[in-house]
């Protein structure tokens, strides 16, 4: 299930996004979110960890975005893995539990993208522009999972 996690979020953030070369320092607004929120919801905090670690970092690595790969390899890491804990462990109705579990990972995004852009390029202000693409990525896929991810996980049997 890892492997094709991470093949499902690695796909998706290379090949279904859409360039932003007037945000912040370019980046990408892709569905790679979906994957790893439907891995991290389904089948928990190791999986979501472990897709959005290696599939979003290796796509960075194959992209041309080599720089931010270790980044990358943390900071969707621990979205995912925050996204699976919140998912597994959060009592409540799925639907909130899961809006939480975006919300964080939103929040894990943002901060942790700041201070890579800030290392990355020196910077403390240009990194602000970076901040609505990031946005509109996670929010875009807690759109498409969070009604989901109940059913999926119920078809599993992971209920």
């Amino acid at each position: 299930m890892n492997a094709l996690f991470i093949a499902l979020t690695l796909v998706a953030t290379m090949f279904i996004h859409i360039k932003l070369p007037t945000i912040g320092n370019g980046g990408l607004i892709h569905l790679g979110n979906v994957p790893l929120f439907i891995a991290a919801m389904v089948y928990g905090k190791k999986t979501g960890a472990i897709a959005g670690a290696f599939g979003m970092g290796l796509s960075d690595l194959f992209s041309g975005w080599a720089a931010w790969a270790p980044f990358t390899f943390i900071i969707v890491g621990v979205m995912g893995f925050i996204a699976g804990l919140i998912s597994e462990k959060a009592p409540g109705k799925r639907a909130l539990v899961n809006t939480l579990a975006v919300a964080a990972a939103l929040i894990i995004k943002i901060v942790g993208y700041y201070f890579a852009e800030v290392i990355l390029y020196g910077n403390w202000i240009q990194p602000f522009g970076s901040i609505p693409g990031n946005i509109i990525q996670v929010v875009l896929a807690g759109i498409i999972v969070v009604p989901l991810a109940g059913r999926f996980k119920k078809r599993t049997g992971q209920i």
